[in-house]
């Protein structure tokens, strides 16, 4: 029996040959499967085409930001090494201030956090976007904590800096520094012929000679500690001023604070006088340094 054929004829345009192909029926089905399987390719393939066409801006768009990016990490590593000179910067500022008072700075390190700026090969387009971002951001929390280390430690050395120079203003506020009374030295510290008993003795102080009730000032801060008779030295006042330092005033007219009364530098406390055993007005001034008299031409600045 002969086999069935199907003839499938294909009418081209113009003046060409009318062709004919001449297949078996039994492969028709086959045929026609293979035909649609390759319409259905060419389907798909030209679906992702246009779907991969249709993403190209994005991923141009993406690749672009993540350069951005990557550029602005950098900047920002910069500016974080910026961060870590200028305090470097600050903390030998520090030790400058510290030398110029002798302050005791111990064990310091001089070198300043340990941070590092960007690295160059992050700029390399040849290093992985990825790996560049990675490494950008493991730089930068190192170099913030780092930071976060070294403020935590200059915080430290602010206060206990502030906490000097407050102990030196608070000594210099409260060293006698001024001359308490206007007048003229009649006799300075140290040993003298004295003017009672014709012989050599220690004078413990200076003698200011000066006008009666003339005023006395505190040549620094203090606290009154007290205020007493000698049968020698006549009205007395004793002024502490801490850090070991004490003032006497003898000789005194009156006396205008009262023992415990806090005094300022400049501050009147008492007038001049002639009390107890004196050849006239005067004041008699002493300075004592950790119980031990001192000559007080030592501290006066004017």
């Amino acid at each position: 029996m002969a086999t069935r054929k199907t003839t499938i004829v294909f009418l081209p345009e113009g003046n060409k040959r009318v062709r004919q192909i001449r297949i078996p029926r039994c492969l028709l089905p086959i045929a026609s499967v293979l035909c649609l399987l390759f319409l259905i390719s060419t389907g798909l393939l030209v679906a992702d085409y246009r779907s991969a066409k249709s993403r190209i801006p994005y991923l141009a768009r993406l690749k672009k930001e993540n350069e951005l990016q990557r550029t602005q990490l950098i900047v920002l590593t910069q500016k974080i090494d910026q961060i870590s000179k200028k305090l470097i910067e600050l903390k030998k500022f520090d030790q400058k201030l510290k030398t110029m008072v002798n302050y005791d700075m111990g064990k310091e390190n001089v070198k300043g956090p340990g941070i590092g700026g960007s690295d160059p090969s992050l700029t390399d387009p040849d290093v992985a976007m990825e790996k560049a971002h990675k490494k950008l951001i493991r730089l930068m929390h190192q170099s913030l904590e780092d930071i976060e280390e070294e403020i935590s430690i200059q915080k430290s050395e602010k206060n206990e800096l502030y906490d000097f120079f407050d102990q030196q203003r608070s000594m210099l506020a409260h060293t006698p520094s001024i001359w308490p009374t206007k007048g003229w030295v009649s006799s300075r510290f140290g040993y003298r012929i004295s003017p009672f008993t014709g012989k050599r003795e220690f004078h413990r102080g200076l003698d200011i000679s000066t006008r009666k009730t003339a005023p006395i000032i505190a040549p620094g801060d203090g606290v009154v500690s007290s205020v007493r008779w000698d049968h020698g030295y006549g009205k007395v006042l004793t002024i502490n001023h801490n850090y070991g330092i004490k003032t006497v005033y003898a000789h005194l007219d009156k006396v205008l604070v009262k023992k415990g009364r806090r005094v300022k530098r400049g501050q009147t406390i008492a007038l001049v006088g002639e009390t107890g055993r004196t050849t006239g007005p005067h004041l008699h001034y002493e300075v004592h340094l950790n119980g031990v008299p001192v000559n007080p031409l030592r501290y006066i600045l004017d």
